[in-house]
């Protein structure tokens, strides 16, 4: 170890720009904390962008008795749906019975003990349905004549994430994407740390008491890195992947499918116009910044809702596709499916400064991960270990009684000259942020140039200035889902402007 004893420029540096990363930095920040956040691309431009979008708290880890993540998941579904009520949106799950699969009375008591174990939960309860008597029905093959309803909730992933750490940003976190780690050298004082811009190459080194590897899927190799003693920590790379369909049914229900090999498939309806279907569970070898979809990926979902659905899919019916790799705590199981979604913290402080990661995880329990890491680091910072996320809001959901019709309503009368598209849109995306959008524009001209879709120059000043929005990718498919329906000259005007804007901020 280094004898250096220089003072720390940081209390905490976290590794990594996922969810967890950015839920952590945030904890930290509003305990007072001087932290540093790096991500090696853009925020959630991993895994945490790449989700099923859903707030929830697991129905189908039931059967592999994982109670405590379910109980602890459905705690947090609420929590959440306090927290960011602009994000995150309660959802009615349409599960058709399957005569082959499980039976009705398994499915009955899997409901009941997901009603009861997240104890006083506001959403509705489940309860059976039957099929021929009304809408939920109608997209169904005849044969499937009885259901199961129950409530969890859908997300924007990767708004979420910046949210998060907007809010760190605003309790004074430093945030460095395109920053890659680099190395961390152990000193008397803490860590030393350095870390590469993406844009210059250069090295920048900081000092921090504390390290936090929350690097998500590279979560084992910069352990290694860092410690190359410190061996045995395997992580289990899954993938999971999405196909994007136009709309299927009438009616704000998702479906729940299940196939024969016990996994479940979700199809939920997605930005008004589209059908979100997925995730499959193959086991993942390769560069975790570039999973693609394989064909037979694709194959199989298509092939398990065409199961259930009276009018077929086929491959000219997909929109848009997408992979994402989930870094699951290898427990040793070998159906991908039946891996652990709970999560691991590890803890060094025994050689060295404390050096905690990260290992596995999911959207939902990253809030409760955040305040544990941090009550694993009271001890070794001498905090005062005093959890605060729990009542907090994010930024934008600071609406009265997280009433979105009210907030909707809000923005009708006080931004009645945008498109009401447009505004919905700001409402669902920004919710009172939407004002922090607009600016100090009264008309539609004084927004600056419309690139499509809706998408006008001051929203993009706004992302580049405040959410760390430095391409065309990093609004059209993460701070927006613009890109479903932007064409290529518009998608080359944005990147145009964003080229402009970076050469600003390098001269």
């Amino acid at each position: 170890m280094s004898a250096d004893t220089t003072q720390a420029d940081y209390d905490l540096v976290v590794i990594g720009g996922g969810i967890n990363g950015c839920g952590i930095a945030r904890d930290a920040a509003g305990r007072g904390l001087r932290v540093l956040l790096c991500e090696q691309a853009d925020l959630a431009g991993a895994t945490s962008s790449a989700s099923t979008k859903l707030i929830h708290g697991g129905l189908r880890y039931l059967e592999h008795g994982e109670f405590r993540l379910v109980r602890e998941s459905l705690v947090e579904r609420q929590v959440l749906l306090d927290a960011a009520p602009h994000l995150i949106r309660p959802q009615r799950f349409v599960l058709p019975h399957h005569h082959t699969l499980r039976p009705r009375w398994v499915l009955r008591l899997g409901l009941f003990l997901y009603d009861r174990l997240g104890g006083g939960q506001r959403l509705p309860a489940s309860k059976a349905l039957r099929l021929h008597d009304g809408a939920e029905g109608r997209p169904l093959k005849d044969d499937f004549r009885h259901a199961f309803v129950y409530s969890d909730c859908t997300v924007d992933d990767a708004r979420l994430v910046v949210l998060n750490a907007v809010d760190a940003h605003r309790r004074g976190a430093t945030i460095l994407t395109r920053t890659r780690f680099e190395r961390a050298i152990p000193t008397a004082a803490g860590w030393r740390i350095a870390l590469r811009s993406a844009s210059s190459g250069q090295i920048r080194e900081v000092r921090a008491r504390a390290l936090v590897n929350a690097s998500g899927p590279w979560a084992a190799g910069v352990l290694e890195q860092i410690r190359p003693s410190r061996r045995g920590t395997a992580l289990k790379l899954v993938q999971g992947s999405h196909l994007v369909v136009r709309r299927r049914w009438e009616g704000d229900h998702a479906y729940v499918f299940q196939h024969g090999d016990r996994r479940i498939v979700f199809a939920i309806p997605y930005l008004d116009r589209f059908t979100l279907i997925g995730t499959t569970d193959l086991p993942y070898e390769g560069d975790p910044r570039h999973p693609r979809i394989t064909r037979a990926e694709s194959d199989y979902l298509l092939a398990l809702v065409n199961e259930y659905f009276s009018e077929p899919l086929t491959r000219d019916d997909i929109v848009a596709d997408f992979a994402g790799v989930r870094p699951l705590y290898d427990d040793q199981q070998e159906n991908p499916s039946a891996i652990t979604r709970d999560y691991v913290l590890e803890l060094d402080d025994q050689s060295g400064p404390p050096l905690l990661s990260v290992f596995g995880g999911k959207l939902t329990t990253y809030r409760v991960l955040a305040e544990q890491v941090m009550s694993r680091l009271s001890a070794p910072l001498g905090l005062d270990d005093r959890p605060w996320t729990v009542t907090a809001t994010l930024p934008g959901g600071d609406f009265r009684g997280g009433d979105r019709t009210a907030l909707e309503n809000e923005l009708a009368q006080r931004l009645d000259w945008l498109p009401p598209a447009v505004r919905i849109r700001y409402a669902q995306q920004y919710g009172t942020l939407a004002y922090d959008v607009v600016g100090t524009a009264n008309s539609v001209a004084e927004l600056g140039h419309d690139f499509g879709s809706g998408l006008y120059e001051a929203e993009l000043r706004y992302l580049h200035r405040y959410e760390w929005a430095r391409n065309a990718d990093d609004v059209l498919w993460r701070r927006t889902k613009l890109g479903l329906s932007c064409n290529q000259a518009q998608v080359c005007a944005i990147t145009a402007w964003f080229q402009t804007q970076n050469r600003e901020i390098a001269s």
